[in-house]
């Protein structure tokens, strides 16, 4: 087992691969709770890590892209309590693609599944993350305005920049709230999103990634982190 983790009870919506799984498998190795959600009904790799997670590894279903689910799942947890509520969510276009010939319904998919989606998952669940605990939010470093330089990925940037923001205007609402409120950028890594020419692996990033966010619990308002607790800009 790695370090203890002091989230011990983890809510993960998003998890059946990729990034979010290894995020499952993370804190299962640290000891805690994990309650994760898929989107469809088959078999994934989280159902096989159940398996060997000790009890410790509840799967849920829930697509987040329709309200009434997440009010469903919300409606199913009761009134437990977490100590993490982790939002992973994330979907590509063609990295070519440009406002000049992107279709508006591959734009609405993207600002949907990126931003607006996981605020609203954000919006329905928070209120079961504990008074000192943590919302997080995968967002990306291609998120960030100020670092822009090279263009590229314009659809997928211009999501996680209005992912930003949307967090931004959440915390404001809430800045008398105690808990600690994050925007994760995980680095360029190899999965089916990242590609197989990413400069890092899951394992090169999650561990880390976990380490931040336990590091960062017990500090209030919203930060904008890479994977290895650097900031960064907005």
């Amino acid at each position: 087992m790695s370090v203890v983790s002091q989230n011990t009870t983890v809510l993960l919506i998003g998890a059946s691969r990729g990034l979010g799984y290894a995020i499952a498998a993370e804190y299962i190795d640290r000891g805690s709770r994990v309650v994760a959600t898929v989107r469809g009904p088959g078999r994934t790799a989280l159902h096989d890590l159940q398996q060997t997670a000790g009890g410790r590894l509840e799967i849920e279903h829930v697509d987040i892209n329709a309200p009434e689910q997440v009010h469903a799942l919300r409606d199913r947890l009761g009134a437990r309590g977490f100590d993490l509520l982790f939002v992973n969510a994330g979907v590509a276009n063609r990295p070519e693609e440009t406002t000049a010939d992107v279709t508006t319904e591959e734009f609405t998919r993207l600002m949907i599944t990126n931003a607006l989606s996981p605020m609203r998952v954000i919006e329905t669940l928070a209120e079961l993350v504990e008074p000192d605990g943590t919302i997080a939010i995968m967002s990306s470093g291609q998120g960030s305005i100020a670092n822009n330089e090279r263009g590229g990925f314009e659809i997928y940037r211009a999501s996680k920049s209005a992912l930003n923001q949307l967090m931004r205007s959440y915390a404001a609402r809430h800045r008398d709230d105690p808990r600690t409120l994050l925007l994760m950028a995980p680095g360029w890594v190899k999965t089916d999103l990242g590609g197989p020419n990413a400069r890092l692996t899951v394992k090169e990033s999650i561990p880390n990634l976990v380490t931040t966010i336990d590091a960062q619990r017990g500090r209030t308002g919203l930060r904008f982190l890479d994977y290895l607790g650097q900031t960064v800009a907005w």
